[in-house]
């Protein structure tokens, strides 16, 4: 099956993935706050590009029902998973981030091009992991996290049903694309480039161009950090 060639091309990322600091720290509920703040706000700024990608992907969409889940999709990253982020920033007294990191700029600029320029099926494949790993990692954590984890309704959200549903419905659309059979050099690319591949990531996703042969994407506008945002590089976020 095609999403299992994809899992299996991106195993070895995915453990290290499971290995990063910020990650194991949040299982254990030793993660420091400010770290987990500065995720919080970069994340929420990244749910917007990642609702326009999604929202991109269904207005490109050869079949209504397509239309229709891709636009699902962006409404639940704008109304369900920013409420998560609101009900943490109320807690916490802090908003989203005023701007979005170097990172978190760089991999939504990807999305977004992707989304754009490149085939249904391929944007498809890109967006995936966005579901898919957090899934996998929330399930991960959820088994490691005692019930006192300060941060256990963070992890309960995303290694939940209601969550599970959507990554389910995400995989469906993948593993049968609309219009034509995955082109195998430009749609394993678009999968394999939006996996995470270290801890030097805003919102837990990296590209990993390889050896793939895929043409970049454009580069971002690289935007200066606060002098007070912790490092990228140690505390890296969860969304793959």
């Amino acid at each position: 099956m095609y999403t299992d060639t994809l899992w299996n091309d991106i195993a070895p990322i995915y453990e290290k993935t499971l290995e990063l600091p910020f990650l194991r720290e949040l299982a254990s509920g030793k993660l420091a706050l400010e770290p987990f703040q500065f995720y919080l706000q970069q994340d929420a700024v990244y749910l917007e590009d990642f609702a326009r990608a999604l929202a991109i992907t269904g207005a490109r969409a050869a079949s209504p029902s397509n239309l229709l889940r891709f636009v699902e999709f962006a409404r639940g990253a704008i109304v369900t998973e920013r409420a998560l982020h609101e009900s943490f920033f109320q807690r916490y007294g802090v908003g989203p981030a005023e701007e979005r990191s170097p990172t978190c700029s760089h991999y939504t600029n990807f999305l977004l091009s992707v989304a754009t320029t490149r085939s249904e099926a391929e944007s498809m494949a890109a967006l995936l992991p966005c579901f898919w790993i957090y899934r996998e990692v929330g399930r991960t954590i959820y088994e490691q996290a005692a019930d006192d984890n300060p941060y256990r309704e963070w992890i309960d959200t995303y290694a939940g049903e209601e969550f599970a549903a959507s990554v389910d419905d995400a995989l469906a659309a993948t593993r049968t694309p609309p219009t034509a059979p995955p082109r195998r050099n430009g749609d394993r690319c678009a999968g394999s480039l939006s996996s995470p591949a270290d801890s030097s990531t805003c919102s837990g996703k990296a590209r990993t161009a390889g050896n793939s042969g895929c043409p970049e994407p454009p580069a971002p506008t690289r935007r200066r950090q606060p002098a007070s945002a912790p490092s990228e590089a140690h505390h890296s976020g969860s969304r793959p």
